[in-house]
């Protein structure tokens, strides 16, 4: 396992380095007016693309080590194969986005989609139960139901990281807290297999964040949050598809920012008549940089607005923690989870709406 982690690791941060000296040119196409720019000048937003190498190099050698009959390989199977293949368009469709400004929301999604439907034919992911009785007795009766709710899972939650990509270090930081409390209840469950592909992803993310965090020389784009979801969803069906121990409403609860970020995102547009795939500053990151994190003095406004990007992602940061540490403390308590996940919900719209309406307490902007 160390081994995928230190080629995964060392394959995401050459590649990244290769992209920030080389392709800097590129990023001039994503234009100063966009609503998410927090940045000064131009910065690549290919890292997606560094981290798909890592990735996949990592994951190619552990296969490759099952396969010569390494007695020390983590026994890696022929799904590995399918995972990369189905993880392929979703990735491939959101860097091609960083490069071209120009496929559209639904066309992003229909790839994403697709990459859910390969999962399902290919490596057979499905979701199994749902920690109701008489929601896991209607998924016995109608198996489609578990293909349906996987594909849309695989298919929403890559739109879900790149909503959250706002900041510098907020969605990749994400990414392997979310990736490592996943590999943690893995090992657990004896899933070393599993957990081997987890870690080694949050290495790849760890070669990315040398270079985007705190100094911002290159983002993760479409691409980053698309290859994200897409192995974090797939990791999650598969963790609980594959150990009935492990509660569904486990990576629910890990994955719950993310998520009702997204779900949140979609109702407050349709109340003001927007549609969803309309880019707005009025995210909860957002509000948090503009409200909250506000004491940066420095004579260079280039450098003030990179400081604010910096100290934005800590404040995420520690909310992820508040939902990963009692997920990973119960991950397989169902009520306990789902009594995490509405405190979560309405704890959100509470702070929203806090920020929104100038009533944050003052010492959290000091």
């Amino acid at each position: 396992m160390i081994v995928l982690c230190v080629v995964a690791f060392a394959v995401a941060l050459l590649a990244a380095g290769f992209i920030v000296r080389w392709v800097r040119g590129d990023a001039a196409r994503y234009g100063a007016s966009m609503p998410q720019r927090f940045h000064f000048g131009h910065v690549p937003r290919l890292g997606g693309a560094a981290v798909l190498l890592g990735i996949a190099a990592s994951w190619i050698l552990g296969a490759a080590q099952a396969g010569w009959g390494d007695p020390g390989s983590l026994r890696l199977g022929s799904w590995v194969g399918w995972w990369l293949l189905a993880l392929l368009p979703a990735a491939l469709g959101g860097i091609a986005e960083d490069l071209v400004q120009r496929l559209s929301v639904l066309y992003r999604l229909a790839l994403t989609g697709f990459s859910g439907l390969l999962a399902v034919t290919l490596a057979g992911i499905t979701l199994p139960r749902l920690g109701l009785h008489w929601l896991d007795m209607a998924l016995d009766l109608a198996p489609w139901l578990g293909w349906a709710i996987a594909v849309l899972a695989i298919a929403g939650l890559p739109h879900a990281f790149n909503l959250i990509d706002g900041y510098n270090g907020l969605a990749g930081m994400v990414a392997l807290i979310v990736c490592l409390a996943l590999a943690h209840v893995a090992m657990q469950v004896g899933d070393r297999a599993l957990a081997a592909l987890l870690v080694s992803t949050a290495a790849a993310t760890a070669g990315f964040l040398v270079w985007n965090y705190p100094r911002g020389l290159l983002f993760a784009g479409d691409g980053g949050a698309y290859v994200w979801g897409v192995v974090i969803a797939l990791a999650s069906l598969s963790l609980v598809q594959r150990n009935s121990d492990v509660s569904p409403w486990f990576p629910m609860l890990l994955l719950i920012y993310p998520v009702w970020e997204t779900v949140f995102s979609i109702y407050r547009k349709a109340a003001r008549g927007t549609s969803p795939g309309v880019a707005d500053a009025l995210h909860f990151h957002q509000l948090i940089y503009r409200r909250i994190v506000r004491s940066v003095f420095h004579d260079d406004e280039s450098r003030r607005l990179l400081m604010r990007n910096n100290r934005t992602s800590p404040w995420l940061w520690g909310f992820t923690m508040l939902t990963v540490a009692p997920a990973v403390m119960f991950w397989n308590n169902t009520p306990v989870l789902m009594v995490c996940c509405a405190v979560f919900v309405v704890s959100y719209v509470a702070a929203y709406l806090a920020i929104v309406r100038f009533k944050v307490p003052g010492w959290l902007r000091r």
